[in-house]
């Protein structure tokens, strides 16, 4: 992998594609501000070697120049974790961009605004991503959680720059670790999925198979599979037109000597909040009326006992619905198990909005061997999708 980190960019201008995609509150103040904590290695290597730093990415969905979607408040963070000025340019294209950029010193950053003001980025358009190569010598994707996004600043640009286009250290991390678990994990191997839907997980679950000796299915998910192998799931979540996929699934697994858990209970409720009435049930035995929202302690015990005992974890996507305090234990226990094996020496991998907010949660996050930035990218690479903003750097 062609990677920043045994090159120096001394007296250059660097472009570098960041994901600076970060929640903000109603006053507009970041309230996690970690995308961008993460890619500061990449930027103060650049820096440190002698370069001025150009930075660019998106912010949200706007739908043209909407000022709430302004990269504004991202300045005096990013000047903190940087402990030094960062000079904002709301004009993309304008004179003064190209005046600032091109006249940069030495150690000096420059954060373009959003790149999504703009319909050519997401469009792919040539001479969007010539007009942003434009503005310096070298270019840098440290973007992983875009990087299945053909868009100007993740794809398009880096044919501007053929020789002269490399992996951040972010992102460069992040292929690595994946590959890890995807080509060269220790057995036994288990993957743990969760989530709502069949559908959205079903290329994953596929790719899985041929590489895993465990895997373990929760959260809504579950009630198709289970549904599938004859169950009654009450009300549950469930997809019927998944049904003959499910049994597809089990088959394969079966053929190919992949043990299959399911939750063998649930915790169930007449509704679909903390005031139901809750108690717990066989998982393939839900009264009419009920619907499964997390799993039930015994499944608790055994999905702990079969992460325990594994030398490689992949986890993405919740057991239940553990926003709600009445159906967050299974994803908190999942959460605990995951930490306690890696503790003990095993190769864990979280991935994916729901999984990392939970470890955060519990503040198990520094306990995990690794821990992705990329929900979408990182679901398509173990896909085995070939994610267009790498495969740029490669080509």
């Amino acid at each position: 992998m062609r990677t920043i980190e045994n090159y120096s960019f001394k007296g250059k201008r660097v472009l570098i594609r960041v994901d600076f995609n970060v929640p903000l509150n109603h006053n507009r103040q970041i309230t996690d501000a970690t995308r961008i904590s993460e890619s500061i290695p990449t930027i103060k290597k650049i820096l440190n070697d002698g370069a001025s730093v150009v930075l660019m990415t998106h912010l949200g969905r706007p739908n043209g120049h909407e000022p709430d979607y302004s990269l504004t408040p991202l300045v005096p963070v990013l000047s903190n974790f940087l402990n030094r000025k960062v000079i904002f340019d709301r004009d993309l294209f304008g004179p003064k961009t190209v005046d600032v950029c091109t006249n940069l010193k030495p150690g000096e950053v420059v954060l373009l605004e959003n790149l999504r003001f703009y319909p050519e980025e997401e469009a792919a358009d040539e001479g969007f991503a010539k007009q942003l190569a434009s503005l310096a010598d070298y270019y840098v994707n440290d973007a992983f959680a875009t990087s299945h996004r053909e868009h100007a600043s993740v794809a398009t640009i880096a044919k501007f720059f053929p020789k002269k286009k490399f992996f951040g250290l972010l992102l460069a991390n992040e292929i690595f670790n994946l590959d890890k678990v995807l080509n060269q994990a220790q057995p036994p191997f288990t993957a743990i999925i969760g989530g709502a839907k069949v559908s959205s997980k079903f290329g994953i679950i596929k790719n899985l198979i041929n590489k895993v000796d465990n895997m373990i299915i929760g959260g809504g998910m579950a009630f198709t599979f289970i549904k599938a192998l004859g169950g009654s799931v009450g009300d549950s979540l469930f997809e019927d037109d998944k049904i003959e996929l499910a049994k597809g699934i089990v088959q394969e697994m079966m053929l190919k000597g992949v043990n299959l858990y399911l939750p063998t209970d649930a915790v169930i409720a007449d509704g679909f909040s903390n005031e139901a009435n809750v108690k717990e049930c066989s998982s393939d035995s839900i009264p009419d009326g009920w619907l499964g929202l997390d799993i039930g302690k015994k499944s608790c015990r055994r999905f702990a006992e079969i992460i325990n005992h594994s030398q490689t974890i992949l986890w993405n996507g919740p057991m239940g619905v553990f926003e709600l305090d009445k159906f967050k234990q299974g994803t908190k226990s999942i959460a605990i198990a995951v930490a306690s094996a890696t503790i003990s020496g095993s190769f864990s991998l979280i991935g994916g909005g729901d999984s990392v907010a939970a470890i955060n949660q519990y503040n198990l996050t520094d306990q995990m061997s690794y821990v992705s930035t990329g929900g979408g990218a990182m679901l398509e690479y173990i896909e085995g999708k070939q994610l267009p903003g790498v495969k740029a750097i490669m080509g």
